[in-house]
């Protein structure tokens, strides 16, 4: 195989794209690439000035999954991308010059590496979009207990779901699977495992599946 497969789960805070990306990795083998979320260095003064910072730490982010977009390249067989380079700017970045976090002049100087940055990557294979309702959500973020998400306003998690809506109606650079949260669990029901599998199997070659 010249190059990877490469396999992007996306969808918004809670919505299970971490467990989705465990479930598949103990079923297939294949290669988990995560967010870099806490090798930021602008994080904590991030949170503490949002306006000043804002700019600093998504130009970080975009940078750093640039980074790691270059070396799942370099990968043989099947990875798959906790959150893809995409929503780091269309919906994370957007959602911070909407809330005017970032001004234009920012704005421009990012949205214009993000354009060059797409020209020169190898887009997702297949895009699985996890889907679920903000109230789902919100639960998810409460049992999982990260500390800087508890504070989240219902407001700002909203933005980022309209954001999403909107932009994987538009995304087109390759095949978008959407599957519903709400009532899915593929980390303990048998019969929600074999769906998702089966949906997705054609994109992972068949020697890939664990037997144990």
């Amino acid at each position: 195989m010249s190059r990877p497969i490469i396999i992007g789960i996306a969808g918004n805070i809670g919505a299970g794209k971490t467990s989705l990306v465990e479930f598949l990795q103990r079923s297939y083998v294949i290669t988990p690439f995560y967010e870099p979320n806490d090798e930021n260095p602008y994080l904590d003064d991030f949170y503490r000035d949002m306006k000043a910072w804002a700019f600093h730490s998504q130009l970080y982010f975009l940078s750093s999954k640039f980074a790691m977009q270059q070396q799942l390249e370099q990968c043989r067989g099947v990875v798959l991308q906790d959150r893809t380079l995409f929503e780091d700017v269309e919906i994370f970045a957007t959602a911070l010059h909407h809330m005017r976090k970032i001004n234009n002049r920012d704005w421009q100087t990012f949205t214009d590496l993000y354009n060059s940055i797409q020209q020169a990557i190898q887009p997702p294979d297949l895009m699985i979009y996890l889907k679920c309702s903000i109230r789902t959500a919100r639960k998810r973020i409460k049992i999982r207990g990260r500390a800087m998400e508890q504070n989240m306003p219902l407001r700002y998690l909203k933005r980022l779901e309209t954001l999403y809506q909107s932009w994987i109606s538009r995304y087109n650079m390759s095949e978008v699977l959407t599957i519903e949260t709400d009532q899915l669990d593929y980390v303990n029901d048998l019969v929600d495992q074999l769906q998702l599998m089966t949906s997705i199997e054609r994109f992972i070659p068949h020697d890939l599946k664990r037997t144990v």
